[in-house]
């Protein structure tokens, strides 16, 4: 069992059951302070696109985390659509040290400062890329209806950089600036990179470093892709997504082919600092 810190149990959701008029409710165990996001770092998250929390995850979780995604890896073959021979795919998102992850109250109080609106948990996995695999073409994975309805969260179990395939990202590249920009906003589309994305673009990407204990959330419209892993080193991760309420039925459609298992009926509020 993974003991997280008691201040790690300080959340602020609101059952999909419960009643219209029920007030929203703050739950906090021995916790004087919620940890949620400075007015720089919203600005900086509506800005670029993306935010790196560094430390965001109790560095004590850390080792029973990586023993955990370890345990829950699941061959390519064996998900309702295959995944790439070259990545690790973990099935971890019935794991309630896991679901204790997805609701920390900086990670909560990122994707809500994101989304703007009540939101629940859609999809939790596992994902490592192997020796010399990896790579990925900038993409998208795009917002459901409307811009910034939809948060990923990228939590690093391991350090990254360079060296193992860390993401790289392009700044502010998830709102087009131009008409012009917005006829291309499709390029890049899947993770396989099917469509090209302009020489431009991939110069202007920036790749990341850090600590094991990261998390970087950022909106599903932002240009993103994974490394070539050249060192072999381990860098796991586990894939959080969050979504706009307005998106629930849309979720369900899609739930088994994503091998989403878990209860995804509880919803959050967004914290206005």
């Amino acid at each position: 069992m993974i003991r997280w810190p008691l201040c790690c149990a300080t959340m602020v959701c609101h059952s999909a059951m419960a009643q219209d008029n029920e007030r929203l409710m703050t739950k906090t165990q021995d916790c004087a302070v919620v940890p949620l996001l400075s007015v720089r770092q919203q600005q900086a998250l509506a800005r670029d696109g993306f935010l790196l929390l560094t430390g965001a995850i109790p560095p004590e979780t850390l080792p029973a985390l990586q023993a955990l995604f370890d345990r829950s890896v699941l061959p390519a073959e064996q998900w309702p659509v295959p995944r790439g021979h070259d990545w690790r795919h973990a099935l971890l998102d019935l794991e309630p040290a896991i679901q204790t992850l997805c609701r920390l109250p900086l990670l909560l109080a990122a994707a809500g400062a994101l989304i703007g609106e009540r939101f629940f948990l859609a999809q939790v996995e596992g994902r490592e890329p192997l020796g010399g695999g990896g790579h990925q073409l900038l993409h998208r994975d795009f917002c459901g209806q409307r811009p910034g309805d939809t948060a990923q969260v990228l939590v690093f179990l391991d350090d990254y950089g360079p060296a193992n395939g860390a993401t790289r990202l392009v700044p502010a590249s998830h709102r087009p600036a131009s008409a012009a920009d917005a006829s291309t906003a499709t390029l890049g589309s899947g993770a396989g990179g099917s469509t090209p994305v302009p020489d431009e673009a991939e110069a202007a990407a920036i790749q990341l470093s850090g600590k094991a204990g990261d998390a970087l959330i950022f909106d599903a419209d932002l240009l993103h892709a994974a490394s070539r892993n050249h060192s072999g080193a381990r860098r796991r991760t586990l894939l959080l997504s969050y979504q706009s309420e307005a998106l629930y039925a849309q979720h369900l459609q899609t739930a088994a082919l994503r091998q989403v298992r878990m209860d995804c009926r509880e919803r959050f509020e967004p914290v206005v600092s």
